[in-house]
């Protein structure tokens, strides 16, 4: 009986042990949790790749990213020095006035290429063509059989009456031409090449001029040189940034945008992402995809009759490939934009769809576009018509704080001079050449030396005053002659620094930083077969910290593609 008692009476005594064991476990998790780095503070990103087959790529180390994004050694959201350099675009007193020699029965018209952003440089340079042709212009015709498929005209996206008020004392403009004779007055047709100054189209145009009095201009994009006199160049600003005003329905709605992107921060990113499936195709680069991807972009390629096949490994290389939506994301946190930052994404399709986007947005969750912040409803005056809707996200991308541009087209340069002009609000242009390396290696080392990489990388592409040279850049990219600069406020404050006992590092060091490379030197050009003397000249050039040639022509046998890749 004795032996049956203990044999009750042993379990009975090891349930007070199991607690305690039990209980001391349960501390050490709770211990160790708090220890433990939470998963909102950091993220485990993989390297990029875009629905991969079976058999390829196989999932990389994860690289862990900290909350923070970076060491904030500057300020995230203004550009260092802005405040001395000021847009100045006003005609010199010398600058004839448009009534005093404008000629009579001498009318341009043109007739521009491409989609909105593209189209925007052929009206900017169609009014200098007809100043420097003393000529009447009429109000150019917007492209409506492109691959963008809009057919709205001038007056529908741009306020027509105020870019002819204010252009008045410049260049006579017409909203159409006169009839002749009673009847319908068709202009004689012709084109100039590319890049064409101010003495090549006096040369090519007077003499048609004096004996057609009326002609059109087609495919009327990047016809005219960027280099000409400083009076010109500035009526390209005048033009560009003052005269060329959206419609009222567009202001409305793109305010509206931005008001919202406002509500919900005080500051935002706007980025002009550019990963659509022909942009992927063009470029010949390849984003680990496997043969799903090489087909699917193969036969987009095909579509270019006179495109030649390219090496993807020395594509990327060379920096001549868009960042994948994931490389974005860790350019912006090593740069220091942390998980809380609000971003903007002006984008058509996106390659891969939600799989491709999932890494951007699991780095910035805060992740907005136009179909998000606005309803159908309110989107349904412009959702048929691209260009309407390119306008919308051009003013949100305008208005940012920072804008990052993932391409060289023509929304990515125009907005690039455009904020230099307006205050240099910063402008991000990846360094892609560089940064391609970094993206390979970036499992090999710690985020604090990836981030400390990126932000030496970038040196030089983040739209800091002068970081372009003079006479350097594409002019709708870098408006130079526009840009003037406060040299008595400049002075002073480096008597301030000089005072403080830091004169020995001159305030604009950081804005004249030497970049060696650059992503675009050689972009590839679509070019049609009367334009190759044209280009001739341009292959091979080695410019400074520049993202495009002279030009960036767009145009091929294919029509239907040849603005695809220009916005």
């Amino acid at each position: 009986m004795a032996l049956l008692r203990r044999r009750h009476h042993y379990p009975l005594r090891l349930i007070p042990a199991i607690s305690v064991v039990s209980a001391a476990i349960l501390l050490l998790f709770v211990f160790l949790s708090f220890l433990a780095p939470s998963p909102v503070d950091n993220d485990h990103i993989h390297r990029p790749r875009i629905s991969s087959d079976v058999g390829e790529d196989k999932a990389a180390p994860k690289l862990r990213v900290l909350n923070s994004g970076g060491v904030h050694l500057r300020d995230l959201w203004s550009t260092k020095n802005a405040g001395f350099y000021y847009g100045c675009s006003n005609a010199s007193i010398k600058f004839a006035k448009a009534a005093a020699i404008t000629q009579p029965n001498r009318y341009l018209a043109i007739a521009t290429s491409g989609g909105l952003n593209q189209q925007r440089t052929g009206i900017t340079d169609a009014v200098v063509a007809a100043r420097i042709l003393n000529a009447t212009l009429v109000v150019p015709k917007l492209d409506q059989k492109s691959f963008w498929k809009d057919a709205s005209n001038f007056s529908e996206i741009f306020d027509v009456d105020w870019f002819i008020s204010y252009l008045e004392k410049d260049v006579k403009i017409i909203k159409e031409l006169p009839r002749r004779r009673g009847q319908i007055w068709n202009p004689y047709t012709m084109r100039v090449p590319r890049k064409c100054n101010e003495q090549c189209y006096i040369n090519r145009l007077v003499p048609v001029l004096g004996k057609k009095h009326a002609v059109q201009l087609t495919k009327f994009d990047y016809r005219l040189s960027n280099k000409l006199g400083t009076d010109l160049q500035k009526l390209r600003c005048r033009v560009n940034y003052h005269a060329l005003k959206f419609t009222q329905p567009i202001l409305e709605m793109g305010a509206k945008l931005v008001r919202r992107m406002r509500a919900r921060s005080k500051h935002y990113i706007a980025l002009h992402l550019r990963f659509e499936p022909d942009m992927l195709a063009f470029s010949g680069c390849y984003y680990g995809g496997g043969d799903k991807e090489r087909r699917e972009l193969a036969k987009i390629r095909r579509r270019w009759k006179t495109l030649h096949n390219h090496n993807p490994d020395r594509e990327r290389r060379q920096g001549r490939c868009p960042l994948t939506p994931e490389e974005v994301g860790l350019l912006l946190r090593a740069l220091g934009y942390d998980r809380e930052t609000h971003i903007y994404v002006a984008s058509g399709e996106v390659y891969g769809g939600e799989a491709t986007l999932g890494p951007l947005k699991a780095l910035f969750p805060n992740f907005y576009s136009k179909d998000t912040l606005a309803s159908p409803d309110e989107l349904g005056p412009f959702s048929s018509f691209s260009s309407r809707m390119a306008a919308l996200d051009f003013m949100v991308c305008d208005e940012s704080d920072v804008f990052v541009t993932n391409n060289n087209g023509n929304m990515a340069k125009i907005l690039a001079g455009r904020r230099r002009y307006f205050g240099h609000k910063p402008t991000i242009r990846p360094n892609a050449k560089k940064l391609y390396k970094l993206f390979l290696s970036r499992d090999n080392m710690t985020w604090e030396e990836f981030a400390s990489s990126v932000r030496m990388f970038q040196r030089g592409f983040m739209g800091e005053p002068k970081e372009v040279r003079p006479g350097r850049g594409g002019f709708h990219e870098n408006p130079a002659a526009c840009i003037c600069e406060d040299s008595e406020a400049k002075s002073k404050m480096d008597s301030v620094q000089k005072e403080h006992g830091k004169g020995s590092i001159p305030i604009k060091r950081d804005m004249d930083v030497a970049v060696e490379d650059q992503n675009m030197n050689d972009e590839l050009e679509w070019s049609d077969p009367e334009d190759e003397d044209d280009l001739t000249s341009q292959r091979g050039s080695n410019l400074h910290n520049e993202t495009s040639l002279e030009y960036d022509p767009f145009s091929s046998e294919e029509p239907e593609l040849d603005e695809l890749l220009s916005d």
